[in-house]
């Protein structure tokens, strides 16, 4: 075993338990932490695919600026420790079963779209052309993205206004 596929196991094992922890946890905060680290980890497997940019971005725009967003209004809202309830019936009887054929169609379209995909000849991608696709080609997805982050900012603060004043 290469040390990549080594570090790539470590990492990819650490993503999936932050992921689950992101799920289990009761308090917000700690699934933000969870979030975090999933991030980071994400960052560690750009970096094993010569993605040094996209690795960076990772860490200073997701796991600093939006994790810094969603703390803030977690604890705006002020947001306590989840009550756990017992599952629906129809949770348990209709989503479950439609989760796992969620996923499995899931893996079956992922599978099916990687074996399509063909390396690109040359590995190298500058900055400046990376740059000028994300700002030309998709600059709206990019920009319709940073607008619903705002609604979403707003909406929190809508709410926390709204239980205020009751």
């Amino acid at each position: 075993m290469t040390p990549q596929i080594a570090m790539f196991l470590v990492l990819a094992a650490v993503a999936v338990a932050g992921a689950v922890s992101l799920i289990l946890q009761r308090h917000p905060i700690h699934s933000a932490l969870s979030l975090i680290t999933v991030m980071v980890a994400l960052a560690g497997l750009y970096l094993l695919q010569g993605a040094e940019f996209v690795a960076a971005v990772q860490i200073i725009v997701y796991g600093g600026a939006i994790m810094v967003l969603f703390v803030f209004v977690i604890m705006l809202l002020n947001a306590g420790e989840e009550e756990r309830t017992n599952m629906s019936r129809m949770a348990r009887y209709v989503g479950v079963p439609l989760g796992v054929v969620f996923m499995i169609e899931i893996a079956y379209w992922i599978g099916s779209a990687t074996l399509h995909l063909n390396a690109p000849a040359s590995g190298v991608v500058s900055t400046r052309d990376l740059s000028n696709l994300l700002f030309r080609e998709y600059v709206f997805p990019f920009e319709l993205t940073s607008f619903l982050i705002l609604i979403a900012l707003l909406g929190a603060l809508v709410l926390a206004r709204r239980e205020e004043s009751e």
